[in-house]
């Protein structure tokens, strides 16, 4: 019986099988024929079986479509999949957390037997849920529970070091040296790499750099022998983007007619994008989205996010007829909301500070017209630093060499420069330095500029209780402070290859 719902097949002999939907779903993606995947997924869902491997497969491309109640449920027929394993219930619940459904994936932890619970592993995702969750006491008591059962975990260390400060004579520290050897030797380059950068986090709070800078690079030179950066292909996309993208090319396209307020915080990773993050969700009208990258999705059926490709989008709907070919932008913006409100539960303004989206700037400013971007800056050094000593989690591969964060901070302020000289009334430019220093004087402003009224408790943003999932966990539940201005000085010696790669723009 065929599973796509339809009429029996009859194959003849020697034959090949039907196709899985889930790869005609990537062939639809190819062709950027978002619809027609999602599509496919869904019977996929309705059909296929109630577990197995394949469901990691569709987990993944849903994911990337942004299509998040299938992904869920894909993880979750995964996790079921017989023999039942401890890695695969991991993946699931780091789904469900990933998601902000962190309730259920406790609740699934409860529900194991108590050998299960007390695992190192078990134990570690949870201290890393109270962290993301502020609670740094839980998840250092967690934490120190797994390294009593297994003192080999560089991913354990490596959370430890995150979320405590150092000394000279901290036992920790100590611990960590003797182990450096054996997992070197060990491990895997990635949970080598994160342990190095556990290692080198704590000399740099112990103020010794020149060790710490050694063991970064260590750290960031097994990262660069696995993830490959094309500086020119991304050089020559920033191009036709400032060449294509216009006020005056836009007007090529047809009007968007979204008329909901959409609202993006951009700028480098560590340039103070989850600190404004924080100040816009403590206002009462504003609800957290991160880095969810659900634009992108979004926007697939545009293309390559070119100028070009936009306009055969516009094509392409114009032969299909209907609500699409009269307004193809404000299609793809409810796509965007509808995308958002699966992810969110919400249809109020929500952040969204995926990074990157300098990268298709234009286009969101076309389909959203009623859309507002606040752009963070700061001094290159110190964004350059704080970059090379952060273990990204996602694929970020220009950032494990200065010489490639220098190549690619330029790239980004020519894109900056572009579309905040072409939108400035749309952009507003926040100096990460000037914000820390004056914040009565800039938050009123950023206010303003999205069109929200003040509100005090947007002053004391770090008493909002929230889950951050990114390096800045600790710092957005701070009191705003100057301390991280001039921190690129302790290291000024080694950035020489950011300063020549960076000042050849």
């Amino acid at each position: 019986m065929d599973k796509g719902g339809g009429a029996p097949r009859t194959a003849a002999m020697g034959s090949q099988p039907p196709r899985s939907r889930v790869l005609d779903a990537v062939d639809a993606l190819r062709v950027f024929d978002r619809e027609r995947a999602v599509h496919l997924l869904e019977e996929e869902l309705r059909h296929g079986p109630l577990s197995g491997d394949r469901w990691k497969s569709v987990n993944r491309l849903a994911a990337q479509i942004g299509e998040v109640e299938i992904a869920i449920e894909a993880a979750r027929r995964h996790a079921q999949t017989a023999p039942l394993t401890l890695e695969r219930l991991l993946q699931y619940w780091g789904e469900l957390a990933a998601y902000d459904r962190t309730p259920e994936a406790r609740e699934e932890v409860a529900r194991l037997p108590s050998a299960w619970r007390h695992h190192p592993a078990v134990l570690h995702f949870l201290g890393t849920v109270a962290g993301q969750e502020g609670d740094f006491g839980q998840a250092e008591a967690l934490y120190r529970e797994a390294l009593a059962q297994a003192s080999h975990l560089p991913q354990t260390w490596f959370a430890l070091a995150m979320i405590k400060r150092f000394a000279t004579d901290d036992p920790d520290l100590a611990a960590m040296e003797r182990l450096l050897p054996d997992i070197e030797r060990r491990a895997e380059p990635a949970l080598r790499a994160r342990f190095l950068y556990g290692l080198a986090k704590a000399w740099d709070d112990c103020g010794e750099y020149d060790r710490a800078f050694a063991y970064y690079s260590r750290g960031a030179a097994l990262r660069r022998s696995e993830e490959k950066w094309d500086p020119e292909a991304l050089a020559r996309h920033a191009e036709a983007l400032i060449r294509d993208f216009t006020p005056e090319s836009l007007q090529r396209l047809k009007a968007s007619g979204a008329d909901r307020k959409a609202l993006f915080v951009n700028g480098l990773p560590r340039s103070g994008t989850t600190l404004m993050e924080q100040i816009l969700v403590s206002h009462s009208q504003v609800a957290e989205g991160g880095e969810v990258n659900l634009l992108r999705a979004a926007l697939i059926p545009a293309g390559d996010y070119s100028l070009a490709g936009a306009l055969r989008y516009e094509q392409q709907m114009a032969g299909l007829g209907g609500s699409r070919a009269a307004d193809p932008w404000g299609a793809l913006a409810a796509s965007y909301f509808r995308l958002l409100r699966m992810r969110f539960q919400t249809d109020g303004l929500v952040v969204d500070k995926t990074l990157g989206q300098s990268h298709f700037m234009g286009l969101l400013l076309h389909m959203l017209p009623q859309a507002r971007v606040i752009w963070m800056r700061r001094d290159p050094e110190d964004a350059a630093l704080s970059c090379f000593r952060n273990f990204f989690t996602g694929r970020i591969p220009w950032c494990w060499g200065l010489e490639d964060i220098g190549r690619f901070f330029a790239i980004e302020d020519q894109l900056f420069a572009h579309w905040s000289s072409q939108f400035p009334e749309r952009i507003l430019v926040v100096p990460y330095e000037k914000l820390v220093r004056a914040p009565e004087e800039w938050i009123p402003r950023i206010l303003a500029h999205v069109g929200l009224p003040d509100e005090p408790q947007v002053r004391d943003f770090h008493a909002t209780a929230r889950s951050v999932r990114t390096a800045s966990v600790q710092q957005v539940r701070a009191p705003i402070s100057t301390a991280r201005i001039g921190q690129a000085e302790a290291y000024a010696k080694h950035l020489a290859p950011f300063r020549a790669a960076y000042e050849r723009r």
